[in-house]
């Protein structure tokens, strides 16, 4: 059913949170000429890091047999390889016609929360969040109801937080683990505790998981659908980070565990999903085959490939600025600092970060755009090679050694 949709100005707050004056501001300068340094998007490309050639290649051949549309949901052998892939990761109660690919996940997320919500009903989204999710929830008539996570327990959810604000309209919750904006890496037991939740409530897990295979040290990566086979587990991924082909905009999302519940929601993704045709078919042909290349991307994360490299270099760099403190994130490749701000006198993070743009020509983006309620946060990309992470921190501090907002 088509809802009729009226512009609110809660809908006018969440897009000024993803884009804004900063993001605003810093077009013009870039239009002026500015050479402008942006760490405030997760795209590796401009930074020098390029797709594997074997998966640029198999792209490249495919081109020819790929001109047309794919069913709606995708190919099957691309929704075969994510299948094998969530029994991999101990997902079971999954086939390829609980799989539907994606423009990115970012299409699917929408898709996911337009098909399930009316007016007024609700749905657990964490601060910080990736804030699609929160405008996703809102543009479908929903309202995001947003969990605390805890920056003193490595930014896990808080597990009382998340009980005490269930109410009879909710409908489900959102896990990002990995987690963007913090880089935090949920473990199984505080997994299990959510799930515990979930079952006790009769909720929908959401877990956006696309940062799946860029763990860090060693550790280990549990998909949380893995650990709920009674519930229904809609679980997004997608290969734009992990093999660094962003712009080719293929993710996926598949439909796991007890489903006899939802039908008609079933039915009205089906329906979004033609309403659409398909996504990318060219990006879809090389899912199987990418999934396969695991080296690739432990090149990247182990000790002495690029990620691990920078990430321990801008944590060390940043706990060295007064008035900074920094949770050293276990996965992905963001930070999410926080300021002094009684030292700074900062009562707008997003001012605090338009002000470092125009003073050193350096692009972060504010906590708030992550509907994070305090003003003393921001995130930073450490994509960008070390040479550049030195003199971002190197501005930062000297920008801080002088800033007061008041």
């Amino acid at each position: 059913m088509m809802r009729k949709f009226e512009k609110s100005k809660k809908l006018d707050y969440v897009c000024y949170d993803i884009r804004g004056p900063v993001m605003d501001e810093a077009n013009q300068m870039i239009k002026q000429g500015t050479d402008i340094l942006k760490l405030n998007i997760g795209n590796p490309a401009p930074f020098g890091f390029r797709a594997p050639q074997a998966l640029l290649d198999q792209i490249n051949e495919n081109l020819y047999h790929t001109e047309g549309y794919s069913d709606s949901k995708g190919l099957l052998s691309a929704r075969e390889a994510i299948v094998t892939y969530c029994r991999k990761k101990g997902i079971e109660k999954v086939t390829a016609d609980d799989v539907y690919t994606g423009n990115g996940v970012s299409e699917l997320i929408t898709l996911s929360m337009q098909g399930l919500l009316d007016y007024g009903d609700e749905i657990l989204v964490p601060s910080p969040d990736y804030p699609l999710w929160t405008a996703s929830v809102t543009l479908a008539g929903g309202t995001a109801v947003h969990y605390r996570c805890d920056e003193k327990s490595d930014w896990y959810p808080d597990l009382n937080d998340i009980k005490s604000k269930i109410t009879e309209r909710t409908k489900g919750i959102v896990i990002i683990n990995p987690n963007n904006p913090t880089g935090a890496l949920y473990s199984q037991e505080l997994l299990e505790e959510i799930v515990t939740i979930c079952r006790e409530n009769k909720l929908i897990i959401f877990a956006d998981e696309i940062y799946d295979r860029l763990v860090l040290d060693g550790l280990k990566h549990v998909s949380i659908a893995a650990l709920a086979p009674d519930l229904f587990t809609i679980t997004f991924n997608g290969l734009s980070k992990s093999h660094l082909i962003a712009g080719y905009r293929c993710g996926w999302m598949a439909l796991c565990g007890d489903k006899s519940f939802a039908k008609g929601y079933v039915e009205g993704i089906n329906l979004l999903s033609s309403m659409r045709l398909c996504s990318n078919v060219p990006a879809q042909s090389v899912i199987g085959s990418a999934l396969q290349m695991e080296e690739e991307t432990e090149k990247l994360i182990c000790k002495g490939g690029r990620i691990y490299e920078q990430r321990e270099y801008i944590y060390e760099a940043l706990c060295q600025i007064p008035g900074i403190s920094v949770v050293k994130p276990k996965a992905a490749f963001y930070m999410f600092p926080k300021l002094d701000i009684k030292r700074f006198g900062i009562e707008n993070d997003e001012k605090f970060v338009l002000d470092f743009l125009r003073d050193k020509k350096i692009l972060l983006t504010h906590g708030g755009g992550f509907h994070w309620e305090e003003p003393d946060h921001f995130r930073l990309v450490y994509l960008p090679e070390k040479n550049q992470l030195k003199m971002a921190c190197e501005k930062l501090e000297d920008f801080l050694s002088y800033y007061k907002q008041k």
